[in-house]
């Protein structure tokens, strides 16, 4: 038996479940995604994995019917840490997608017009690309909720004290996120940064 885990979780909590599993006699990877609903809908999700390399080829194939890109990145809680690479870089790329828009608005420029030309240089992302829309109109009742943002920021933060890693933008966002809660928004998506520009 093999026990694949997609929850995004600490790295601490990936060796422990590995470890409770070899008691049990039961394989264990920690194998977080990223990608959201539509990722999974589309059969084409970012899957993240730790553990036993042996054992991350055994489930490879199952892994591949959903996955449109996966990679073994070591022993266990290391498909975690991968994930938290990832959480930095979208923090960090919503936020400066959210001061984008809104220094383009007080500017006075059309920001959809903007979008579209510098979608196609050095500042093409997925956010851009997806978000930038809905971020103009916004319209945020939809994708990555802030609440769990901020519950895999706080994994990540935590983390970076334990191996010395600075963040400090990561940190500030973080707390971007705390305001966005406040004003209601815990549910909504992750691009909703903008609206505390906009508040």
């Amino acid at each position: 038996t093999v026990f694949v885990d997609h929850t995004t979780a600490s790295a601490a909590v990936a060796r422990e479940l590995e470890a409770e599993g070899a008691r049990r006699k039961i394989a264990f990877i920690d194998a977080p995604v990223s990608g959201g609903q539509t990722g999974a809908e589309n059969g084409c999700l970012t899957v993240l994995c730790g553990g036993d390399e042996a054992v991350f080829r055994r489930v490879e194939p199952v892994l591949d019917a959903y996955a449109g890109a996966m990679t073994y990145f070591g022993p266990s809680g290391s498909g975690q840490l991968a994930k938290m690479v990832n959480q930095i870089c979208v923090a960090g790329l919503l936020q400066g997608l959210a001061e984008a828009l809104h220094f383009a608005r007080c500017a006075g420029l059309d920001g959809e017009a903007a979008m579209q030309v510098i979608g196609k240089g050095a500042a093409q992302s997925w956010q851009l690309e997806n978000r930038h829309q809905s971020m103009l109109a916004g319209e945020f009742d939809f994708g990555f909720a802030v609440d769990w943002m901020r519950k895999d920021l706080s994994i990540l933060l935590a983390e970076a004290r334990r191996n010395g890693a600075q963040l400090p933008v990561t940190a500030l966002v973080d707390q971007f996120y705390a305001e966005v809660q406040a004003m209601g928004g815990g549910r909504w998506d992750t691009s909703s940064l903008i609206a505390r520009l906009r508040s």
